[in-house]
């Protein structure tokens, strides 16, 4: 990196640039048995290229690196669509708890029943939140968990006799459902969302024919809203044969309040790490419980986990329609540990007071920025809120601008640029876990940031100003990839 793209200068060297010849990390011991001598073929024909440092060298490159990083641990993270929330301290004590964390997949069940029960009860709880008759806990992500869903929606119409060839899917829908479709051999069928941002039921209609396999939403929809003519559209999608696939990755707004399968949704995947507090994205594994109604049930990966008459838990693999494994094993179990502690410790109206208080939150900033920041759609909001950068573009300030400049307030940026039927979409999530102190605080640095936008323009435009690194050209970093260092 060139002293030029740095945000300023400072002395902490890189790992390579303060290696030295002869230093080590390691002492190890002689080894006194004959060992074989490796084949020329696979030797070396020079040593690898590793830095050489010290113990306390190495301790302190990672340990400075860790600090340079961003986490919900450290500052508030509005990332809308992603839910960023804080992930509990219980959670992760009971996930290594030494019954979760040094058990082995390959054990004898006999020996693993504490799991499976925590498995079987989770499975009834998720059931339970979404009003649904079974889930699977495999897929190992949510867009894992909408690939098997789907796959779930081949095989059941499938076995009624036609797999049907396309499935509907909104302009504001997450970019994994499209991709997904297309994983599973399907075509997509965009709708537009309506002036309001909702799907109209008349539109679902003249769309909806015997080709259709089903149609794939999110309610709330990316947008925050919650879709109002769901039960009308999943009328007219069951009429013609189909069925609807609800992408839960907005739990967060209905907990305790609404159920999918009550609203006619057939079949819907969760995040865990956004409904439930397990860690996101480089925090750990991700997980994807798949929910659905009993009549899909038949087709949901294997094994299952049961429970025996006598009360011992066990595996079934006996379901001949299953679509078989869709990960080794039963999924990330550290991830069920966790979602399971943290659906025990809140209870039922635990789980419905974090969705109030995660409405309340979007609301809050919705009313404290309107003014600054222009909002296509103003009424309904749920769980998030999305501004546009409408007003700031009179200045010549863009989405862009206003997130890294957010940057140097100490904040992430929200999500931006998405979604893609808003231009200069601002989408913030504020969660149930960020208290009225935070919010008043990330809402001062965006009116301000508002302010400078009318009055000093430049200062966007060439912000971030106080963090390690200024701003970047990405699109040069997306097409040259450098994953190593050269020296």
């Amino acid at each position: 990196m060139s002293s030029g793209q740095r945000g300023f200068q400072f002395d902490e060297p890189l790992s390579f640039e303060i290696s030295r010849e002869g230093r080590s990390s390691a002492s190890l011991p002689k080894y006194s048995q004959k060992v074989r001598e490796v084949p020329p073929s696979l030797k070396r024909s020079q040593p690898a290229r590793l830095p050489q440092l010290s113990e306390l060298e190495a301790i302190r490159h990672f340990t400075r690196l860790s600090q340079w990083n961003f986490s919900i641990d450290t500052n508030f993270y509005p990332l809308g669509s992603c839910t960023m929330k804080y992930n509990p301290r219980i959670n992760e004590e009971t996930a290594r708890y030494t019954g979760f964390a040094h058990v082995h997949p390959y054990q004898p069940i006999s020996t693993v029943q504490g799991c499976l029960q925590l498995v079987h009860e989770l499975e009834a709880y998720l059931t339970e939140i979404a009003g649904m008759d079974a889930v699977t806990l495999q897929p190992a992500a949510g867009a894992h968990g909408e690939l098997t869903g789907v796959l779930v929606m081949r095989a059941y119409l499938r076995a009624q006799g036609n797999p049907r060839k396309k499935i509907l899917i909104p302009d504001s829908a997450h970019g994994t459902n499209p991709a997904t479709c297309s994983m599973a051999d399907y075509d997509v069928v965009q709708i537009r969302t309506g002036k309001e941002g909702r799907l109209s039921a008349s539109l679902v209609a003249q769309l909806m024919t015997d080709e259709i396999a089903g149609l794939m939403l999110t309610n709330p929809s990316t947008l925050g809203l919650f879709e109002t003519e769901i039960r009308e559209i999943a009328d007219i999608v069951h009429a013609k044969g189909g069925l609807v696939y609800g992408d839960g990755a907005n739990m967060n707004a209905l907990l305790g309040k609404a159920r999918p399968g009550d609203l006619g949704i057939d079949l819907l995947h969760y995040n865990l790490h956004k409904t439930f507090t397990t860690p996101h994205g480089g925090g750990g594994p991700g997980s994807g419980p798949l929910a659905v109604k009993k009549s899909l049930a038949p087709f949901l990966p294997t094994p299952r986990v049961y429970k025996r008459e006598n009360g011992s838990y066990d595996l079934d693999f006996n379901h001949p329609q299953s679509i078989g494994r869709v990960r080794a094993f039963l999924g990330n179990f550290g991830m069920m540990v966790r979602a399971y502690t943290y659906i025990r410790e809140m209870g039922p109206e635990g789980l419905k007071r974090a969705t109030e208080l995660a409405v309340l939150n979007a609301n809050y900033i919705k009313s404290r920025l309107r003014e600054y920041y222009h909002l296509p759609f103003g009424e309904g909001t749920m769980h998030e809120v999305v501004f546009s950068d409408k007003k700031q573009k009179e200045f010549h300030v863009s989405t862009l601008d206003i997130a890294k400049r957010l940057m140097d307030f100490g904040y992430h940026p929200p999500t931006i640029y998405f979604p893609l039927v808003i231009f200069g979409a601002l989408m913030i999530e504020p969660t149930e876990t960020e208290s009225k102190e935070t919010l008043d605080s990330f809402c001062e640095a965006m009116i301000q940031i508002a302010k400078e936008a009318r009055e000093q323009p430049e200062l966007l435009q060439k912000a971030p100003h106080n963090t390690r690194l200024r701003r970047l050209d990405e699109a040069k970093a997306a097409r040259e990839l450098k994953l190593r260092y050269s020296f």
